[in-house]
């Protein structure tokens, strides 16, 4: 995950205008991120109850069509790797939170708080969110859940999908996809807070909600 800024956007479309700068402070947003099953969704939810005006995007969300997953060297379809999702529209999405928080959260369901109403938090949830460059300038904070091989392919045999893992999906895609890009992200430098996803769900959510409420407290 990565605690962020709303006055911090991506590159300006094409005859879009920038907006004035925000008198106040700007509002944080967070983003998280890790391998499949590493309990990024479970944490995210608890995130999204506790903390106000809070918005969260999927990255599951912007999955291309399956008839345009290419077929690997592998021999899967590469739904682990970053050229599976439309990342610019995952992008677009996170600007138009970025532009008016309200607005974007309203559109959402999401009901302002009036008392808190200068404090827009955004949650992306995803599994490369590291690995798309635009997006890594846009935040402040960034959690990166783990869970050792053994666990992870545990837990994601007891999922059930949309589209079902066909055999040996794991050991010759998954894993080896999430190795990559955690290599990458590593080479690159990318500052994370790494979480233990085998810990305590409730001993995880109060370490990250203390870490943002601390953020968001001494925010200048």
């Amino acid at each position: 995950m990565k605690l962020g800024r709303s006055s911090l956007r991506g590159p300006t479309q094409p005859g879009a205008q920038e907006s004035a700068a925000p008198a106040r402070s700007p509002p944080p947003h967070l983003v998280e991120m890790n391998m499949t099953n590493g309990g990024k969704t479970t944490l995210t939810n608890r995130l999204l109850s506790a903390l106000p005006n809070c918005c969260v995007i999927h990255q599951d969300d912007f999955f291309k069509p399956q008839d345009q997953i290419a077929v690997g060297e592998d021999g899967f379809k590469q739904w682990d790797a970053l050229e599976s999702l439309d990342m610019e529209a995952m992008l677009s999405t996170v600007q138009a939170w970025a532009s008016s928080p309200q607005k974007f959260a309203r559109a959402h369901g999401v009901s302002v708080q009036p008392d808190t109403s200068d404090t827009h938090i955004l949650i992306l949830e995803g599994f490369l969110l590291y690995s798309y460059k635009p997006l890594l300038d846009l935040y402040s904070r960034r959690y990166f859940l783990t869970v050792p091989y053994e666990e992870c392919k545990w837990r994601r045999s007891t999922r059930s999908y949309k589209v079902p893992d066909p055999p040996g999906l794991f050991d010759g895609h998954v894993w080896p996809m999430y190795q990559k890009y955690k290599r990458q992200m590593e080479a690159d430098g990318v500052d994370v807070v790494y979480l233990d996803g085998t810990r305590p769900r409730e001993e995880l959510f109060h370490r990250v909600l203390e870490d943002i409420q601390n953020a968001l407290l001494n925010r200048t």
